[in-house]
Order: C-alpha cells, then structure tokens, then sequence
C-alpha cells in the first residue's frame, strides 16, 4: 500500500451539503477519525485526503469536501475548492440525510455526469429520521440502489459501499495498463538514460524513471541504465541492438546525436504524455509552438511544487528553449500542484509537466477545459523535442 504513488491510486470523492454526515461516512470507511464530526454545520471547512488500502479494491484516496451548499465569503472559497476536487476523481458518493435531493445534489450529479464520473448515493442519519418514500424513489431516479445507512451500521455499509464501487470501479484499476507493454516484447533490451545532474534527487532516481524501470522488469525486458556521458560507450558495448532507447527530456539533445537512427528513441515525460494524458492532442499541440507572437503569455502547469534550481527546466530551460524556436519576447505564467487558472483565454499556450504526481483524471479534466477555451495543450518532453527539432522521431514509436 505505502508503494503505490498517490497519483496510481482510485480517487473518491465524498459530496454533499454541510452536516449531511459525510465526515461521518468517509470515518467509517476508512476506520479512523480523520475528519471532525460536529452537529454543527460547516464544521469540514477544507478538504481531507487519506490514502489507505481498501480492499479488495486495493490502494485508495479518500477524499472529504466541504458542504456544497456553503455560503458566505469564505464559504465560497471552500465551495471552490471542493468543486476543484472534480478534477481529479474517478468516482464520486453524494451524502444526504431524510430530507433527499434537492438542487444542490441534482447539480452535483449532473456536473459529475458531464464529466463521465460514476456515482453513488449514500442516505445517512436513518436512524435519526427514516426518508421518504416519494424523496427516495426521487434519488433513484438519478442513481441505482441509493444506501441507506446510519453510524450503527459501519460494518454493513462498508461492505454494501464496497460492492458499488467494484462495480462502479474503471477498467485502469481494475486491470492496470501497462506502461510500456505495447512497445517492447519479452527479452527485448531496452536503455534507460538518466541523467544525475543538478535536478536528480540526492540517493535516487525519480518517479517516472522507478515506474518505467519496473514495467520493463515486470515485462520481461533486459534493461541497462546509464548517464548520457556513458551511453555511447554502452552503446558499443552491447552484443544485441536495443528496441528502445529511453532518456530524460533533458538529454535530448546529446542522446539524439549518440543513438543510431535506427534505434527507437523516447523520453520519460513523453512516455507519460500518453499514460496520463492524451498524446496526440499534446502533438497537434506543439506545432502552435510556431504561431506564438510577441507578449503571448505561456501557461506552464507543474503536478509538484519544488525548490527552484539554478537550472530549472520549467524556468530556465523550456523558456530558453521556447524564445529561440520562436524569436518572440514571451511571458511565463506557473501554476503547481492542483492549483489551476479559471480564466485560460489570457494564454496562447499550457505546458504541462510528466504528470507523474498527478492521476489521469484531473489531466483530463485540464485537457478538457483547455479545449473550451481552445487553448492548445502539450507537455515538457514534447515541446523540447519539437523545439530542438526531433518531435517526429521521439514519438515515432507510439504511431500518433
């Protein structure tokens, strides 16, 4: 459970107006009072996060939102933050008590709709006051098989919630996607470029680099690792031609050079760009690199926030590389974590990190509201590929 990165794990978002018990519900679930359970209303006043193993659906997050129907100046900013909670949930519980639905709920079931998110209706408080018939059948007109539930019920409700969330559950979760499956063949050798420079954490190798090391494990690779200065020489060295040559964003320039053109050549972040995102559309994207005009504002969107560094590649090195792609005077805008602009008209570009701390749905969601806003999206790999000129060959292997 401790292993699975948060950003792999089924995200479920518990909604509802204030003091409807949803604090009381997400306790329950996770066996643990880790949100404030008070009569009074408005007691969650920010979102709870817990990240557990809830089986036998497996690795979760759990998240608690404020009331729906919060009001007032900061009731407002809380109600936002828990409509933010939208963008990155695979599946969502509306909590209510005796009194149904009514126009708060209907509109949360209706955004979660738009949006292709399952749901489900728990009825809390029963043993308080039992719902009507009529509001009942009402509810179910919207979700099949509302719970009814009380906190003297703990252990049947988690089982019943169980039983609605496999079913509800997306095939990803279900059954994993592989990162690399379609790509490579078992005993397929395979390169790994890493980078140890100023932005490699001290004693490890990051996210996106463990997780693709294991895919190529897991499919039965052989996989060697190097640091761009030695992959000429691994290169020489090697009996069998490599299937694939993986490096950091980066590297690419040097990599490009060292690795024979009949050698499949990616990098980390683009190997992301399809996991996590939609890779065709970061594609298309990148050739609106060309169109960007003087004083264009440009939208770069990292997952984490991290100490900036000399050499920082959202930055320094992307903007670097933009301004002379492009001969233009731009302005770079940043946003980090799941802080995200309302307004996307002002820009004329996002770029996005790899994802690698940040689920697929709330890139989606990001892919989404961008293309409303018809603003074009792409990602780091992609834009230091097509920026030093190598774009067509670093997604050859993936046939966009």
């Amino acid at each position: 459970m401790q292993a699975t990165p948060k950003a792999n794990r089924l995200h479920i978002g518990i909604f509802g107006k204030r003091n409807a018990g949803k604090s009381s519900l997400i306790n329950t679930l996770v066996n643990q009072d880790i949100s404030i359970v008070s009569p009074t209303a408005g007691t969650t006043t920010d979102t709870v996060e817990k990240t557990m193993e809830f089986l036998p659906l497996g690795p979760v997050v759990f998240i608690d939102t404020a009331g729906i129907d919060d009001n007032g100046s900061l009731g407002e900013k809380r109600v936002e933050k828990t409509k933010k909670v939208m963008d990155r949930i695979d599946i969502a519980i509306i909590v209510c008590d005796s009194n149904g639905w009514d126009e708060y709920e209907k509109n949360l079931y209706k955004e979660f709709e738009e949006r292709n998110i399952p749901v489900l209706s728990v009825i809390n408080k029963e043993d308080i006051k039992t719902i009507s018939k009529e509001k009942f059948e009402e509810i179910e007109s919207y979700v099949k098989t509302p719970l009814k539930t009380s906190i003297k019920q703990s252990r049947e409700i988690v089982y019943r919630i169980k039983q609605q969330l496999i079913d509800a559950c997306p095939d990803e979760f279900i059954t994993p996607p592989s990162i690399l499956g379609d790509l490579v063949n078992s005993k397929d050798t395979v390169i790994l470029v890493i980078p140890v420079d100023k932005e490699a954490p001290k004693g490890r190798i990051i996210l996106p680099q463990v997780q693709v090391l294991r895919d190529l494990l897991d499919n039965r690779c052989k996989v060697f690792v190097t640091q761009e200065t030695e992959l000429k020489e691994t290169l020489s060295e090697l009996k069998t031609k490599p299937k694939l040559v993986i490096t950091d964003s980066q590297a690419f320039a040097k990599v490009t050079e060292d690795v024979p053109q009949d050698i499949e050549l990616t990098s980390f972040s683009i190997l992301f760009a399809r996991m996590k995102g939609d890779l065709k559309e970061f594609y298309e994207s990148a050739k609106k690199i060309d169109k960007l005009n003087d004083n264009d504002k440009v939208l770069i969107c990292e997952s984490c926030s991290h100490h900036q560094i000399e050499d920082d590649i959202a930055r320094v090195k992307i903007p670097a590389l933009l301004k002379k792609k492009t001969g233009k005077k731009l302005e770079f805008i940043y946003h980090s974590g799941h802080d995200f602009p309302q307004n996307l008209t002002e820009y004329a570009l996002l770029i996005h990190c790899g994802a690698c701390m940040t689920n697929r749905k709330e890139i989606l969601s990001r892919i989404m509201k961008c293309k409303k806003a018809n603003l074009p999206i792409t990602n780091y790999g992609i834009t230091i590929a097509y920026c030093l000129g190598i774009l067509e060959r670093a997604i050859k292997p993936f046939k966009v």
